[in-house]
C-alpha cells in the first residue's frame, strides 16, 4: 500500500464494529449473561484444581506456624526473621530425630500389633452385646466396615497421586517456607491484582487472617503437645499396652477437632479393656482428664478466644472436607472455616458501616 493510502486510510472513520450492539437492552442482557457465564466457569475451575487448590492453603497453615514460632522467639532472641524461620525447622526436625531415636522401634511395634488388637477388642463388644440380647451379627458388622472402607479407598486412590504421597508433603513445606520468610511480598502481589478501591480491604482481612490462623495453629500445636504427653504419661504410670503409641496418636489426633477426641478415646479404651477391666477403666478416667484438660484450660487460654466456631459447623465442614479429601481435608476443615469466618466478617463491618453512612447522608439529602 503506498503512502498516500496510508495517509488517507487513517483520516477516514473506522465506522461500527460487527460486533457491537445498538439495542442498549440486548446489550444489557449480553453483559449479564457474560457475567454468568463467567462465574460458572470459575466455578467448574475451581472444582477441577480444589485438589492443588488444598495443598496450598496447607501450605499457608504451615506458613502461620512457621510465621508464629518465629514470632514467639523473636520476643526473646533480636535476630533476622530468616535466622528465626531457620531455628523453628531446627526445632521440629530435632524434635523428630529425638522421637525416632527414643520410641522408633517401640512405636513401629505397637504400630504392628494395633489392628489386630483394635479387631480383637471389637469382637469381644460384639460377643458381649449378643450376650446381652442385641440382635448383632459379626457379618453385618464386617460388611458395613468392608462398604466404608471400600468408599474411604476408592476417595484416597482418587486423590492419593497429588495429596497423599511425599511430593504433596515436600510441596506444602517449600511453599510454607517461602511464603513464610516473605509474607508480605506475597501478600503485595495479591494486592497488585486487584482493584485499587479494593486494596485497603485486603490489607485489613489479610492481616486478621494471618492474627488468627496463628491463634488457631498455636492452640493447636500446644494442645497436641499437652494431650500427647499427658496421655503418654498418665497411661505409663499404670502400664497400659501401648502407651507411647497412644501418647502420639492422642496428640495426632488433637489437630482435628470433635473427631480426633472421639478417635482417640475409642482406641485408648479397647487398648485399655485388652489389659483388663481395671485398665480399661483407668484409661477411661484418663482420657476424660485429657479432654478435661484441652477443653477448659488449652481451648478457651488460646484458640477459642479468637476463633469461636460453633461446634456442629465446625463437625459439618469435616465431614463435607473428609469425605471430599480424606484425611487432610479434615485436618484442614477447621483453618479453612475460620478463614471463612473472617472474611464474612469484615463484609459485615463494611455492610453495616455503608449501612450507618447512608442514613446519616439521608437528612443532607432531604
Amino acid at each position: 500500500m503506498s503512502e498516500t493510502d496510508d495517509r488517507i486510510g487513517s483520516d477516514r472513520p473506522l465506522g461500527a464494529a460487527p460486533t457491537d450492539i445498538a439495542n442498549p437492552e440486548l446489550r444489557k442482557e449480553i453483559q449479564r449473561a457474560i457475567v454468568w457465564v463467567s462465574v460458572v466457569g470459575l466455578a467448574m475451575l475451581a472444582v477441577y484444581i480444589a485438589q492443588p487448590l488444598l495443598v496450598i492453603f496447607g501450605a499457608m497453615v504451615f506458613a502461620a506456624m512457621l510465621d508464629g514460632g518465629a514470632r514467639l522467639i523473636g520476643r526473646v532472641l533480636k535476630i533476622p526473621r530468616g535466622l528465626r524461620i531457620g531455628l523453628v525447622l531446627l526445632l521440629a526436625i530435632g524434635f523428630l530425630v529425638w522421637l525416632s531415636i527414643f520410641a522408633g522401634t517401640q512405636i513401629t511395634q505397637e504400630a504392628a500389633e494395633l489392628p489386630a488388637l483394635v479387631t480383637s477388642q471389637v469382637n469381644l463388644l460384639l460377643n458381649w452385646l449378643q450376650d446381652q440380647g442385641f440382635a448383632i451379627r459379626h457379618e453385618d458388622v464386617q460388611q458395613v466396615a468392608g462398604t466404608l472402607m471400600s468408599g474411604v479407598g476408592t476417595i484416597t486412590k482418587a486423590i492419593g497421586g497429588f495429596l497423599g504421597g511425599i511430593t504433596t508433603l515436600v510441596l506444602v513445606l517449600i511453599i510454607g517456607i517461602y511464603v513464610a520468610l516473605e509474607p508480605r511480598l506475597y501478600e503485595r502481589g495479591v494486592a497488585w491484582m486487584l482493584p485499587s478501591e479494593r486494596r485497603s480491604d485486603f490489607f485489613i482481612v489479610a492481616s486478621r487472617m494471618a492474627a488468627t490462623m496463628r491463634r488457631l495453629m498455636a492452640g493447636r500445636v500446644l494442645g497436641m503437645v499437652v494431650e500427647g504427653i499427658f496421655t503418654w504419661l498418665m497411661l505409663s504410670l499404670y502400664d497400659v499396652p501401648m502407651a507411647a503409641l497412644l501418647g502420639i496418636l492422642t496428640g495426632l489426633l488433637a489437630f482435628i477437632p470433635n473427631i480426633g477426641a472421639v478417635v482417640s478415646g475409642v482406641l485408648m479404651v479397647l487398648v485399655g479393656f485388652s489389659g483388663g477391666v481395671d485398665t480399661g477403666v483407668y484409661t477411661v478416667f484418663v482420657y476424660f482428664a485429657v479432654q478435661t484438660i484441652d477443653g477448659y484450660v488449652i481451648i478457651p487460654l488460646i484458640a477459642k478466644k479468637t476463633v469461636d466456631l460453633a461446634p456442629a459447623l465446625v463437625l459439618g465442614a469435616q465431614l463435607i472436607m473428609g469425605i471430599l479429601f480424606g484425611v487432610v481435608g479434615l485436618f484442614l476443615a477447621d483453618p479453612l472455616m475460620a478463614m471463612i469466618k473472617v472474611v464474612l466478617e469484615r463484609r459485615s463491618e463494611r455492610a453495616e458501616a455503608e449501612e450507618q453512612l447512608a442514613k446519616g447522608a439521608e437528612p443532607d439529602g432531604a
